[in-house]
């Protein structure tokens, strides 16, 4: 097993993060606003502590796939880069998703809440495995 890229992990997660910011601001927020109201599913965090807490899963996600690369080993990757993103979409899809989607049947949240949601997780993942990618690169 490789060392962990320490700083790849760190900007993985900035990088998602930034993700995040976008998904649920102009692209989704709208959306979810109407299906969930003003008051979202009970009380409202400040958005720094959902900033915050969001970043701090993040982190954990992109420790733990960078552990998953560097296990993998940099020589492999060089050689078959398309791993980044078949990893961890494949988390995202075979994890993380179904995790989210058996989930949000039982609590009867919506097929579009779901879809949006799902999508942030796969987009997210992947966006870590691009950070890995490039930096690896550099």
């Amino acid at each position: 097993m490789g060392p962990v890229n320490w700083l790849a992990v760190l900007v993985a997660a900035l990088a998602a993060l930034a993700v995040s910011s976008v998904w649920y601001g102009p692209l989704y927020g709208r959306a979810r606003l109407e299906e969930l109201g003003p008051g979202g599913l009970g009380h409202r965090a400040a958005p720094w502590r959902t900033l915050a807490l969001t970043f701090v899963a993040l982190l954990i996600s992109s420790a733990m796939i960078g552990h998953m690369f560097a296990r993998v080993g940099l020589v492999t990757l060089a050689v078959k880069p398309w791993l980044y993103f078949m990893m961890t979409g494949g988390l995202a899809g075979a994890f993380i998703i179904p995790a989210l989607v058996i989930n949000y049947m039982n609590l009867r949240i919506s097929l579009r809440l779901t879809l949006i949601d799902a999508g942030f997780w796969l987009v997210s993942y992947l966006t870590i495995g691009l950070t890995f990618y490039l930096m690896a690169r550099l």
